[in-house]
């Protein structure tokens, strides 16, 4: 009977392969099955394709390290054209730096300076504003008394303090770089120092501007004062022998700067200054001054009648009641030619003041001068009283010019108007 067989359903079944190995007596076979050849296939094959790879690796190396070489290269090279730029920037903000604070210690010291020239102009000004001040001219715009401080100044501008060790400069620098913003974002710390030495310059420049203005005034007004002085006295037939007002001037006109023209002006005042002390002093000279001030007029000049005669007759002088033993003072600087008893004068005093006049102060009960006195303006020289030709207790005063009489009520009124700068 035949045996059916079921057909496979998967396909024909491999066998496994024998391998038999003989030595000698000994026969050793082992069985291969398929999925053992198939691994063994698969890992020759992954072997062969490594191989395969590092041999291409190997191949290839060279270009793969050139290329990453080349990348390296240029990755350094940005970042030392980066530092370099970074560095350039640095030095190019030091740089400037340096220039600003080299700026600014140029100003500070220009600015010192000229604050230093300040006070040594207030040194000169001081005794001719003493003199123009002891003139009594008439005032004009007060000077500045105060010198600016500069570094005071400049604090509180800046906002700092300057300490004491360091110099000005060094200060003012130490405070822009503590106050003073970024200049990589908002511009050079010199553009904000400008802009506060702009102020501080104007300050010191309108001080030097009030300085010549004030100058200026006080020259005007003294050589003002001089010609009122020297108006005066030529109206009263009075002349100075000072040579003011008789030079011839002209010239060409030269521009001064600041500091000449400050010299200029100072030079300008001293001589206005000393031409009205000259003339001060030869007014002075003149007898001008009322010899008993307050005191009433009793007996003018000129024509009258006679208090004893009753009768017509020229009066030489002019009388001022006043009580017995009232000061007389000299009308004028001079030197005594006559002192004491002198006829129909009574105890009386003469006085030579040069240019020709003389005065003579009469009927006194005492006389208090020598011959030959060097006599100041309004002296004492003697004490009313009756002496003489007199009917009461009185001065009797004489101008004489040359030996004639002149009316002295002339030269008071001079004497009045002109008392002030006196």
């Amino acid at each position: 009977m035949t045996e059916a067989r079921t057909p496979p359903v998967f396909g024909k079944r491999t066998e496994p392969h024998t391998v038999i190995i003989a030595r000698g007596d000994q026969i050793r076979h082992f069985t291969v099955r398929p999925w053992v050849a198939a691994l063994a296939g698969s890992v020759i094959a992954a072997f062969a394709i490594g191989y395969l790879l590092a041999t291409s690796y190997l191949v290839l190396r060279d270009d793969l390290i050139g290329a990453t070489v080349a990348r390296q290269a240029r990755l350094q090279q940005a970042y030392e054209d980066r530092i370099s730029a970074l560095r350039a920037q640095v030095d190019r903000i030091t740089s400037r730096q340096l220039l600003d604070q080299q700026l600014m210690e140029n100003k500070v010291a220009e600015l010192l300076g000229r604050q230093a020239e300040l006070s040594a102009r207030d040194g000169r000004l001081r005794p001719l504003l003493e003199r123009a001040g002891g003139e009594r001219l008439p005032r004009s715009a007060p000077l500045p008394s105060q010198k600016p401080d500069l570094r005071a100044d400049l604090s509180a501008m800046t906002g700092f303090a300057a300490a004491a060790p360091k110099t000005a400069a060094a200060a003012i620098l130490d405070g822009f770089a503590a106050s003073a913003p970024d200049p990589l974002t908002t511009g050079s710390v010199a553009d904000e120092a400008d802009r506060i030495f702009v102020q501080i310059n104007q300050s010191l420049r309108r001080i030097e501007t009030e300085q010549i203005t004030r100058l200026r005034d006080l020259t005007e007004n003294a050589y003002q004062t001089a010609d009122s002085i020297s108006e005066a006295l030529k109206s009263a037939g009075l002349s100075l022998d000072t040579g003011y007002g008789e030079k011839d001037v002209g010239g060409p006109l030269v521009a001064l700067e600041a500091p000449a023209a400050f010299e200029a002006e100072v030079t300008e005042l001293d001589e206005a200054l000393n031409t009205l002390d000259a003339i001060k002093a030869a007014a002075r000279r003149f007898p001008i001054a009322n010899p008993v001030p307050g005191q009433p007029v009793s007996s003018s000049f000129g024509v009258r009648k006679d208090p004893l005669l009753g009768r017509p007759a020229h009066h030489s002088g002019m009388d001022f009641r006043a009580r017995t033993g009232h000061p007389v003072r000299a009308a004028g600087a001079g030197v005594v030619v006559k002192a004491g008893w002198n006829g129909g004068y009574g105890r009386m005093v003469e006085i030579d003041h040069g240019e020709g006049l003389t005065t003579r102060y009469a009927h006194m009960s005492k006389v208090l001068v020598r011959k030959g006195q060097k006599i100041e303006n309004g002296a004492v020289v003697g004490k009313v009283g009756s002496s003489g030709r007199s009917t009461g207790p009185h001065l009797h005063y004489e101008i004489r010019r040359k030996g004639s009489a002149i009316n002295p009520l002339r030269m008071i009124k001079v004497g009045k108007k002109i008392r002030q700068f006196l």
